[in-house]
Order: C-alpha cells, then sequence, then structure tokens
C-alpha cells in the first residue's frame, strides 16, 4: 500500500510537472505572439502617420498654390484696372503737361 501511495504521488508529481510544462510553453507562445501582434500595430500605426503626413502635406501645398493662384489673378485685375485707368487719363495728362510747358514757355518770353 506504501508503495502504491508513493507511486500515485509521484504519477501525480510527473502529471503536475507535464501540465505546469505545457502551461509555461503556453505561456511564452502567447507572450510571443502578443509581441508579434504589437510589433505589427506599431509597425501599423507608424505606416498610418507617415501616410496621414503625407496626405495633410499635399492638403497643404494644394491650399497654397489655390491661395497663390487667387493672388495672381487679384493682382492682375487690379494692374489691368490701374492700365485702364491710366489709358483713360493719357489725353488729359499730355494736355496738361503740354499747357504747363506752354505756360512756362510764355513766362520766360
Amino acid at each position: 500500500m506504501k508503495t502504491e501511495v508513493l507511486e500515485s504521488i509521484k504519477k501525480t508529481e510527473d502529471e503536475y510537472r507535464s501540465v505546469l510544462s505545457e502551461a509555461e510553453a503556453e505561456k511564452k507562445k502567447r507572450i510571443s505572439q502578443a509581441e508579434l501582434e504589437a510589433d505589427n500595430l506599431i509597425v501599423k500605426a507608424q505606416n498610418d502617420a507617415e501616410a496621414y503626413k503625407k496626405q495633410r502635406l499635399a492638403d497643404a501645398r494644394q491650399q497654397a498654390l489655390a491661395r497663390r493662384d487667387e493672388i495672381v489673378k487679384e493682382g492682375s485685375r487690379k494692374a489691368a484696372a490701374l492700365n485702364e485707368k491710366g489709358e483713360k487719363n493719357l489725353p488729359r495728362a499730355v494736355d496738361l503737361l503740354v499747357s504747363r510747358f506752354q505756360e512756362q514757355l510764355h513766362v520766360q518770353a
């Protein structure tokens, strides 16, 4: 009977060691899988962040170009208006210059 009890204890200890070993292996496997998944999530997050940054830069560039085009169009419009106004006043300016010149000639004579 003593032998049977000892054998039963030994068998139970062996089973315990086996279960413990399996649990340790499962633990290592799950930790490894979790680390791999975490690494994959980090890489994905980095890629997503890089794509977001590139998109934001492209959007900002597009907005800057659109704003530049607006400014150029407004400048061209103002320049054309000034040019038209100047050409419109050109005959009067020439007449004024000629009359002042003639006045200077008469004053000196």
